[in-house]
């Protein structure tokens, strides 16, 4: 059965000598695997739509008892011009995708979730500068709509010790701003070292205690040279 629905690329990798396979988050069924047959040929229109990600529309044929659906059209449904040219903005958009990936199961409906995507990387897009403040939110949304919301009372979790989040001189504004979602992105907020190691020590604990496959993301890696 042919369904739509909105979708964002969360991976993609190769599958045989001319296809591949991707992942997306789907706004109407969560995250579906998808084969995308020819994709690798340099003719094959399909093959830039499948880029981390990136903001689509999708046709595609659903059979429930199938690991692998296939794709009838996709169409871009927001392009990104100035991520697409800027490796930090890239890096950022990468781990964001990676984080959502191996979080989440497979046909698992998130609607926040999905907006939460579509908000985030449509900041990273515009912004020219702060987005380790766009990435920490949401780090910190993504932990609440999966129900895992931090509790800054709690000193440990699950019998770790929790790292202090107010540390820093302002972290404990930053962290405020997240949970009552209302940060200001257009502020030029000041952050300094203490609250970086503050801010992200604590959400990454967070995450380690909560979710067993994210210790050593690659994005990751790459991303620890773009938090300024």
């Amino acid at each position: 059965m042919v369904q739509k629905s909105l979708a964002i690329v969360l991976n993609r990798f190769s599958y045989g000598e001319s296809s591949i396979i991707t992942k997306c988050f789907l706004k109407d069924y969560g995250k579906i695997s998808f084969i995308v047959h020819g994709a690798k040929n340099k003719k094959n229109f399909k093959n830039s739509y499948f880029q981390p990600g990136n903001y689509l529309e999708l046709l595609f044929y659903y059979r429930p008892n199938r690991n692998l659906q296939t794709i009838s059209k996709a169409t871009f449904q927001n392009q990104w011009v100035s991520i697409h040219k800027d490796f930090i903005k890239i890096s950022y958009v990468m781990a964001i995708v990676e984080l959502a990936d191996k979080c989440t199961s497979d046909i698992d409906k998130n609607d926040e979730l999905f907006k939460e995507l579509i908000n985030t990387i449509s900041l990273i897009e515009t912004k020219r500068n702060q987005m380790n403040l766009v990435f920490w939110n949401f780090q910190y949304q993504l932990l609440r709509v999966l129900g895992f919301k931090p509790d800054f009372n709690q000193s440990e979790l699950d019998h770790s010790i929790l790292p202090d989040p107010f540390a820093g001189p302002n972290s404990k504004k930053i962290f405020h701003d997240f949970e009552r979602q209302a940060i200001d992105f257009n502020a030029n907020h000041k952050i300094t070292q203490l609250d970086r190691l503050a801010i992200s020590d604590y959400l990454n604990c967070c995450f380690n205690i909560q979710f067993e496959n994210i210790k050593n993301l690659k994005s990751f890696e790459v991303l620890k040279q773009c938090m300024v």
